[in-house]
């Protein structure tokens, strides 16, 4: 060991969670090491054989107020932050009679399990500590001399240096504090998360624009957008890599909420991967633009290669797979209805990476699991709920509120008709569906469909002609020689901006178009469908999806 190392002669222990504590109470008995504790942390120290001093016995204070005040007083304070190098503060410390400590090991009041639980406000706002994390940070500070312990995983390594008297280098307290540090502010951040939502700014601090503050931050939504931003995710899971093998990935999760896709149950199947993760959560976000009806989508590297409606999940799959059989190999399929075992067969012959529901018959399941070991079977109990969006560009965060199905355009009252006749009621139906499965289509998108499922779709294409004709040849190249596009309708999710890529669909026989509009060439592109008697609405919202 360098001349670095301090040994720990005096530590101070206070835990919520005392898991794993007799570790190092073992050791605190070994070494004979002068341990100060807190309330219930004291007395199962004691319980395990430890001499322990009551912290109030060093502050001269009684715990009060409900357990708020307990370590605030400066006779801890000053034993966790004196720089035991600085003979000053070796000297002020005699003079003030108080004793250093060499070891702090705390853990923090259970704030986001108290949220988790849906305790009331009152009793949430008990579990935000306050002498915890003011430890903590202090002797974080103060690692010059004084190591802090806030995991317990550490407590075995702990205990090994407090029973052979080496205790900790400046670089190992170095980094102890550093993790200290990220434990404080990844709790402090949960506290902000939950406040955000909670305590919204009140009208009252609402100013004019004219007071000088930019209109646009005037009505900034700040539960979506806060003008820091401070959230946190846990670690939970390290995934064999990333996109690619040399790239390494693990997943997070936010620690006030046990909803959405990252919480899935997997109930069979292989480990999930990264693109696992990518595709199966675009997969399920599509299904649920459909609620309450029954859909069934198959994605292939975060596009969908099928999307379909039913009278049951089985019709929904089986047609949702009859738009593209070939992409859907080695796809991810997610329905927004129980898997029945009628479903469950017809994906038993498909190679499939996985399968994602909100809950599966018995006998579905067990086929899954007995004849697919190695498809990813997940159970997820509720629908998407996620209102914002995040993603990462170098050196910063874009935020947007989530695209959803609820724009003024997205309800079919509101469009305009530009050309032919107004839409059959079964036409129209189709248009519905075209627009709403449009969403979760890679820009630049277009959708041919026809009976509430998809026959052609086009995505990702850098222009929207190239898209046009990928629909087109989709639709009738994938379906054993039929001609899927006459008599279908078309979806694009942004305006066409010349004629050709409309002429394209129409050419191809559909019979009706639905898109936003607003394009400077939209008279030329209604003239097109007026010409070839084809129905076209515009909806004024648009759906690009990068």
């Amino acid at each position: 060991m360098s001349s670095t190392t301090r040994p720990i002669k005096r530590a101070l222990v206070s835990v919520f969670h005392k898991e794993g504590i007799e570790v190092l109470a073992k050791a605190f008995v070994t070494a004979g090491t002068e341990v100060v504790s807190t309330g219930s942390t004291a007395r199962k120290l004691a319980e395990l054989g430890v001499n322990v001093t009551p912290v109030e016995k060093v502050t001269g204070f009684p715990e009060s107020l409900d357990g708020r005040v307990k370590t605030l007083d400066p006779h801890i304070h000053a034993g966790i932050l004196a720089d035991m190098t600085n003979p000053e503060h070796e000297a002020q410390l005699k003079e003030l009679g108080i004793k250093p400590f060499d070891l702090v090991v705390v853990n923090l009041y259970p704030f986001a399990d108290t949220v988790r639980s849906g305790a009331n406000e009152a009793d949430t706002i008990e579990k935000i500590d306050i002498g915890g994390p003011s430890m903590v940070r202090g002797a974080a500070k103060n690692s010059a001399t004084v190591a802090i312990v806030t995991d317990p995983a550490d407590y075995a390594l702990v205990a090994q240096r407090i029973e052979n008297g080496n205790g900790f280098t400046l670089e190992e307290r170095r980094y102890l504090a550093a993790k200290a540090f990220a434990h404080t502010a990844a709790y402090d951040a949960t506290i902000i998360e939950w406040a955000r939502h909670q305590w919204p700014k009140p009208q009252t601090f609402t100013l004019d624009a004219a007071d000088g503050q930019d209109s646009a931050d005037a009505v900034v939504d700040e539960k979506l957008f806060p003008p820091t931003f401070t959230e946190t995710w846990d670690r939970t899971h390290v995934l064999r890599y990333g996109e690619n093998p040399h790239q390494q990935a693990a997943l997070y999760l936010d620690p006030l909420n046990q909803h959405g896709f990252a919480h899935a149950e997997q109930l069979g199947g292989k480990p999930m991967s990264y693109n696992n993760y990518v595709d199966a959560d675009a997969a399920w976000r599509a299904v649920w633009d459909f609620a309450p009806s029954i859909a069934v989508a198959v994605v292939k590297h975060n596009n969908p290669c099928g999307l379909a409606l039913g009278a049951t999940v089985a019709e929904a799959h089986k047609k949702a797979h009859a738009c593209d059989p070939m992409s859907a190999y080695g796809g991810v399929i997610a329905a927004n209805s129980t898997v029945t075992l009628e479903m469950a067969q017809n994906v038993r012959p498909i190679f499939t990476e996985v399968i994602v529901a909100p809950d599966y018959e018995p006998e579905a399941l067990e086929l899954l699991q007995t004849k697919k070991k190695n498809l990813r079977i997940l159970k997820v109990s509720e629908p998407p709920r996620s209102k914002r969006q995040i993603r990462q560009i170098d050196g910063g965060l874009l935020v947007q509120s989530t695209d959803l199905i609820n724009a003024v355009g997205d309800d079919p009252n509101a469009w305009k008709l530009v050309s032919g006749e107004p839409a059959d009621e079964a036409t129209l139906k189709d248009l519905v569906f075209a627009w709403r499965a449009i969403r979760c289509v890679k820009s630049n998108a277009i959708l041919v469909a026809h009976d509430q499922a998809t026959v052609g779709i086009g995505m990702g294409q850098v222009n929207r002609v190239d898209s046009c004709h990928l629909a087109v040849d989709r639709a009738n190249t994938l379906a054993d020689g039929a001609n899927r596009t006459e008599g279908s309708v078309a979806a694009s999710d942004a305006f066409f901006p010349f004629a050709d890529g409309a002429e394209i669909l129409i050419n191809a026989g559909v019979k009706a178009i639905v898109q936003p509009g607003g394009s400077i060439r939209d008279e030329e592109v209604f003239e097109a469908a007026r010409k070839a008697n084809v129905t076209m609405y515009v909806t004024g919202t648009r759906h690009f999806f990068h």
